[in-house]
C-alpha cells in the first residue's frame, strides 16, 4: 500500500507560504554563512604569516597581546639561549606602525613594519633568499613592501619613493604575506633602518624571538629547557602555541570575535521564528485534519512525525538556496578586498551549517507540534 506523502502535501497546499518559509530559512542560513566566513577569515588573516616565520619556537613578552601590540623584551635573552642544544638560529624581529605616504593621493595611513637582520634567514618568502635581495634590503631607506596591502597604500612598483615618518624611504622589492584584520599593509626592512624610523629605539629592545630549531630537534623538549632557562619576562610559544594565543585575543578580548559569534546565535533565532510561525499557521489551518485523523485511531507520534518532516524538508530547502548565495558572496568579498580577506568555504563550515538549519528547523517543529498533539476532535467540531 502506498503511503501519502502528508508532510510534504501540508507545504504544498499554500506554495506562497512555502516560497516565503524556504526564503526565510535561506536568509538565516545565509546569515550564518556570513559570520561564520567573516570570522574565519579573522582567525585565518590574524595568523597566517606565522607560517612564513622561519622558525620553530617564538619569545614574546607576557606583557603582548598578540603580534601587532607586543611589547618589547631585551635582546639579551636570544643571547641566553645560543647555546643550547637542538637551537639553530636565535633570530630578532622588531615590529611597529609607521606612518606611510601614499605618494599619488600624499594621504598617510599606519603600515606595520617588522624590522629584521639582513643576514637573518627569518622569513620563507623566496623573495627575500636570494643575496641579491638582502643587498638591496640592506641598502639605507629602502623597505620591501607587502603586495597584499591595501590599494590605499599607493602603488608598490621596484623604485617607487615616498614618505615614512617624514623621511624619505624608496621600495627595493615586494612579497606576498598579509597583514590581517590589525593591519591593512606590512613592509619589511632592516634593522638599521628600522632604528632610523622609529628613533629614539634602539635595537636592545625586540618584540618577538625567532628560534629555528636543527633537523631532528625535540621540539617540546627544547621549549620546556628554554622555559626553565629563561626569566619571567618572556614566555616561550611554538608555532601552534602563539598562533593559539593569538587566535584567543581576537576571540576572547576583542569586539570582532564576539560580534561575529553573535552574528552566529541571533541568525539562528531569526531562522527558528519564521519557520516557527510557519509551521505554526499551518497546523492552525490544518487541525481539523489533524482532529480527524486523531479520532480516526493515529497517535500523536504520528502527528508529531509529520511536523518534523516539514521541519526537516524546510532545512533542506532553504539551506541549498542559501550555501549557493554564500558561495557567491564568498568571492565576491575576496574579489572586493582583493584577496586580503580569504573568505573560505570547506566541508567542515558546509556540513555544520547544514546541522544548524536542520536542528533550528526542528526545534521551531518541536515548539509548534504541541497545537497538533493538544487538539480534541470534540472541541475542534
Amino acid at each position: 500500500m502506498r503511503r501519502v506523502p502528508v508532510a510534504w502535501l501540508n507545504l504544498l497546499h499554500e506554495r506562497t507560504r512555502l516560497g516565503v518559509a524556504i526564503a526565510g530559512v535561506a536568509f538565516a542560513v545565509l546569515l550564518i554563512f556570513m559570520n561564520l566566513g567573516f570570522l574565519g577569515a579573522l582567525l585565518s588573516t590574524t595568523t597566517n604569516f606565522y607560517d612564513q616565520f622561519n622558525a620553530d619556537l617564538f619569545l614574546m613578552s607576557p606583557q603582548s597581546l598578540e603580534i601587532s601590540t607586543t611589547e618589547p623584551f631585551p635582546r639579551e635573552r636570544l643571547y641566553q639561549i645560543a647555546g643550547v642544544e637542538g637551537v639553530q638560529y636565535a633570530m630578532p624581529l622588531y615590529s611597529d606602525y609607521l606612518l606611510w605616504r601614499n605618494p599619488e593621493t600624499r594621504e598617510s595611513r599606519a603600515m606595520f613594519t617588522y624590522g629584521i637582520n639582513p643576514d637573518d634567514p627569518a622569513f620563507l618568502m623566496p623573495e627575500l633568499q636570494s643575496p641579491a635581495s638582502r643587498q638591496r634590503l640592506a641598502q639605507p631607506n629602502s623597505v620591501f613592501i607587502d603586495r597584499r596591502s591595501r590599494p590605499e597604500f599607493g602603488p608598490q612598483a621596484v623604485g617607487t619613493e615616498t614618505e615614512a615618518d617624514r623621511r624619505r624611504v624608496t621600495i627595493v622589492g615586494s612579497y606576498a604575506l598579509g597583514g590581517g584584520f590589525a593591519a591593512d599593509g606590512t613592509a619589511i626592512m632592516s634593522d638599521q633602518n628600522f632604528m632610523r624610523y622609529f628613533a629614539p629605539r634602539d635595537l636592545t629592545q625586540i618584540n618577538l624571538g625567532l628560534i629555528k630549531l636543527e633537523p631532528g630537534a625535540p621540539l617540546e623538549k627544547t621549549a620546556e629547557t628554554l622555559r626553565r632557562l629563561l626569566p619571567s619576562d618572556v614566555n616561550v610559544y611554538t608555532k601552534a602555541g602563539i598562533i593559539e594565543h593569538d587566535r584567543r585575543y581576537w576571540l576572547q578580548s576583542t569586539s570582532i570575535g564576539f560580534i561575529f559569534s553573535l552574528g552566529v546565535l541571533v541568525s539562528f533565532i531569526v531562522g527558528t521564528v519564521i519557520v516557527y510561525q510557519i509551521l505554526f499557521t499551518d497546523i492552525r489551518e490544518h487541525l481539523p485534519e489533524y482532529a480527524t485523523m486523531k479520532a480516526m485511531g493515529y497517535r500523536s507520534q504520528y502527528l508529531f512525525k509529520i511536523v518534523l518532516q516539514e521541519a526537516v524538508i524546510l532545512a533542506v530547502l532553504g539551506y541549498v538556496p542559501g550555501l549557493i548565495i554564500a558561495l557567491g558572496l564568498y568571492e565576491l568579498t575576496v574579489r572586493a578586498t582583493a584577496g586580503t580577506l580569504p573568505m573560505q568555504m570547506n566541508l567542515g563550515r558546509v556540513l555544520f551549517v547544514l546541522g544548524l538549519s536542520l536542528l533550528m528547523c526542528m526545534l521551531s517543529g518541536l515548539i509548534s507540534v504541541r497545537k497538533a498533539i493538544a487538539a480534541d476532535p470534540v472541541e475542534v467540531f
